[in-house]
């Protein structure tokens, strides 16, 4: 997603992209300094992990705190992990000062993060549901009515998937399931997977 501004002359490009890793957030930034070479800064911003705890900026010779820094607080208050915000500068020849650069470079990540629709996740655990192929049929059809289904699989020896349920909600997903009369043909066959990142539905 690329964002542009104007500020009392000077052009603000705001690159912002999704990325898994230091690496991939390091190649979007030696992206932007190779792609806009004439450019004065090449400020950026990146929040990673589950939980954002990988966080960092660089005011790329801006003054201390007015570019990185604004930046990453528009990524948090946005509530993102997993980007990276380059704001790409061209001086236009007016001093904006401290208020008007801070101004600037948060407002550059802001615009874009709202021109770029974000996925809101939630934490799951995954958790792979066997059944022999009599009840099968059934089995998923419960599943997808309140589940998000995964990897479903069809063979001679019966049918699996893998199922997103809330964190710690293996219990109630055997409830549910003994609820719905399916308990029987399901003994031992939930295997839990562990934890995940999913798209909320």
């Amino acid at each position: 997603m690329r964002t542009e501004t104007l500020v009392e002359r000077s052009r603000f490009l705001c690159v912002l992209e999704p990325v898994p890793d230091e690496a991939a957030a390091d190649a979007v930034v030696a992206a932007a300094r190779r792609e806009f070479p004439d450019a004065r800064h090449h400020c950026s911003a990146r929040v990673l992990g589950e939980d954002g705890e990988v966080r960092r900026a660089s005011d790329d010779g801006e003054p201390a705190g007015t570019a990185g820094a604004p930046m990453l607080a528009a990524l948090d208050g946005a509530g993102v992990t997993g980007a990276v915000a380059v704001v790409v500068r061209w001086f236009g020849g007016v001093l904006l000062g401290t208020g008007g650069l801070v101004r600037a470079y948060g407002g550059a990540v802001a615009g874009a993060l709202a021109e770029a629709g974000l996925v809101h996740r939630r934490r799951v655990d995954l958790v792979r549901v066997r059944a022999p192929l009599a009840g099968a049929g059934r089995v998923e059809a419960e599943l997808r009515r309140r589940h998000a289904v995964e990897d479903v699989a069809w063979g001679a020896d019966g049918w699996s998937a893998v199922v997103a349920v809330p964190a710690g909600g293996r219990c109630a997903l055997e409830a549910e399931l003994a609820a719905a009369g399916l308990a029987a043909p399901l003994t031992d066959a939930l295997v839990d997977l562990g934890p995940a990142v999913r798209p909320l539905p």
